[in-house]
């Protein structure tokens, strides 16, 4: 049966090069414009092949790309099929064989062949993720990258038994990845993701808990966000199991069951990295497992991140002494601090050590906002506040104009054929996780940040040098320094600097959303449309869009600093290390 592919006012937003306002306006103000023919008040779907029509009655320009054929042809199913689907266009990608109807399997290997069949799935998984957001658990990106680095997984073999669609294992650099998850479709998405990286990954569905789909496997490392709070995690089926090493995990803390099922599936020596609800610091349900874990120097470190902890673990050696104290480091507002304190905690020279005799002398509580050294506090505080002030940025002074500017038009593929732009790409299927090479990452440019990641030398490695504009799914930014090499999935733009401003290119980049850093409009990039403007109109313009690049910085940065600034206002409060101003 062939659906009639549907869209919501986004998509139209989208394919239109307009904002969703516009699409608001037109059908309050266009009896004809087409009847949604699903979804719901709030998430109207609209028929595509209807809103084409109108489009084109109506003489509006828009662009529907192959990515977008293929994705509308996926949803048209329906949203109780999707995951199914994006699973099966895996399969198809991966091994030539699926269940998709033929038409469908075409324009997909159209898509592949257009371009490439690691970039054609990321597409298709990147708007699943989007289009079930809340339905499915995704550990951010930073975070998994931070997991990874700290178990080092260079040409090991990394297990996750609670894989999901892959974000802990895409880009470990281990020599073979394993994986488990409940949902068969979410294991069947990881297994393609990783064999088009040209990973050798064995992935299974089932349980973890009650049926192992690894049994007896013993990785080199283990990384692992399993789910919180899950409390039909099979208690009374598991009561005896060989796993519980540390203690029979309480019903209400499956978190501490996780725990020990990592563990088991690690050599001596090897290390876990898991993502935790803070709460499983401090519950008095957990107390016994917690200290028996300390006690074998199993437990290493406890780190606070924005939203959750990030346990280290290590399973000892046999005879191995047991360390006599337990990193714990407070990183809500600031990721990067974690590596260095793991690193000195590591070569016995860390400040940021409690004694595990004087934990287990208490209620073995390992928040870290509890144990922020005393001493310490008010200056903390006093630093993180002076960071939020200087955090502050002012928006452009904008000019508000009663009719838009009729101005000549150019699109980005006009300014590749003039020789004003140049497009560069990482290589297909780049070597990432380890290497001397320093690499920029997507969620350096989402976040501003310096390269962070690491690549191997390799030939087709693309230089980023300052001035370059670089494009994520979901980001752009001009970058003020190079000499670090792109990363894979993303786009960079150098500009003739003598006839295009990059920050102006940059700016109306961004201010197509959707159209030109996510979703479909990453292979329609050439038709985003920009005005055809003198370079010292550019450079106006570009300054504008520069000040609200930066301004998005400073918000994002601000929350995260805002939030460290009251929890350690609140502690030095209560506990007389800060007082009001008379």
């Amino acid at each position: 049966m062939t659906h009639d592919p549907t869209v919501n006012a986004g998509d139209i937003a989208r394919l239109a090069g307009v904002g969703r306002a516009a699409v608001s306006n037109w059908r309050r103000r266009h009896d004809d414009f087409p009847l949604p023919i699903g979804g719901t008040a709030n998430q109207p779907l609209f028929s595509l092949r209807q809103v084409e029509s109108w489009l084109r009655r109506y003489g509006k320009s828009y662009q529907v790309s192959l990515g977008d054929r293929v994705w509308q042809r996926l949803k048209a199913a329906g949203d109780l099929r999707l995951g199914e689907l994006v699973a099966q266009a895996g399969l198809l990608l991966t091994t030539g064989e699926s269940k998709l109807e033929p038409e469908l399997a075409g324009l997909l290997s159209e898509l592949a062949e257009q371009h490439d069949p690691l970039t054609a799935y990321e597409f298709l998984c990147e708007r699943y993720l989007e289009a079930h957001s809340r339905q499915l658990s995704v550990t951010r990106d930073d975070v998994a990258e931070l997991m990874v680095g700290l178990v080092h997984t260079d040409g090991a073999t990394i297990l996750d038994p609670a894989c999901g669609v892959g974000t802990l294992l895409l880009n470990s650099g281990a020599a073979k990845v394993l994986g488990q998850d409940l949902s068969e479709t979410s294991a069947l998405i990881t297994a393609a993701r990783l064999r088009l990286r040209g990973a050798e990954a064995e992935v299974v569905p089932g349980d973890s808990m009650r049926h192992d789909g690894f049994a007896g496997v013993k990785a080199d490392a283990v990384v692992c966000d399993p789910p919180f709070n899950e409390r039909a995690w099979g208690y009374e089926e598991l009561t005896g199991d060989p796993r519980w090493e540390y203690g029979l995990p309480p019903r209400g803390e499956p978190e501490l069951a996780w725990v020990q099922h990592c563990l088991t599936h690690v050599r001596p020596g090897g290390m876990v990295a898991m993502l935790m609800p803070p709460a499983a610091a401090s519950r008095k349900a957990g107390r016994r497992i917690r200290a028996n874990l300390l006690r074998a120097g199993a437990l290493r470190a406890v780190v606070a991140l924005a939203g959750s902890d990030l346990w280290l673990l290590r399973r000892p050696a046999a005879g191995e002494r047991p360390p006599s104290d337990v990193l714990i480091v407070d990183a809500t507002a600031d990721h990067s601090v974690v590596g260095p304190a793991w690193r000195a905690y590591l070569d016995d020279r860390s400040d940021q050590t409690v004694r595990i005799i004087d934990l287990l002398a208490d209620e073995v509580d390992m928040t870290p906002a509890r144990h922020q050294r005393r001493d310490d506090l008010g200056r903390a505080f006093t630093e993180a506040r002076d960071r939020f002030l200087a955090a502050a940025a002012t928006p452009p002074d904008l000019k508000v104009l009663d009719e838009p500017l009729d101005q000549p038009v150019t699109t980005v593929g006009d300014l590749i054929k003039e020789g004003l732009l140049t497009t560069l790409q990482a290589p297909p299927k780049m070597a990432t996780g380890g290497g001397d090479v320093s690499m920029l990452t997507a969620d350096d440019v989402t976040s501003g940040a310096m390269a962070s990641g690491r690549a191997p030398a390799q030939q087709g490695l693309v230089l980023v040098q300052p001035g370059d504009v670089v494009a994520s799914y979901s980001s752009v930014r001009v970058m003020a320094e190079g000499g670090c090499v792109l990363g894979p999935h993303l786009t960079l733009y150098r500009v003739d600097a003598r006839r295009l401003d990059p920050d102006f290119l940059a700016g109306h980049l961004r201010a197509a959303g959707g159209r030109a850093t996510t979703g479909s409009s990453r292979f329609d990039v050439r038709r985003t449309r920009l005005p055809r403007l003198p370079l010292k109109d550019q450079k106006s313009y570009g300054e504008a869009f520069r000040q609200l690049a930066v301004l998005e910085d400073a918000l994002r940065e601000t929350s995260a600093l805002g939030q460290a600034l009251i929890r350690l206002g609140l502690d030095g409060l209560s506990d007389g290390h800060l007082h009001p101003q008379s």
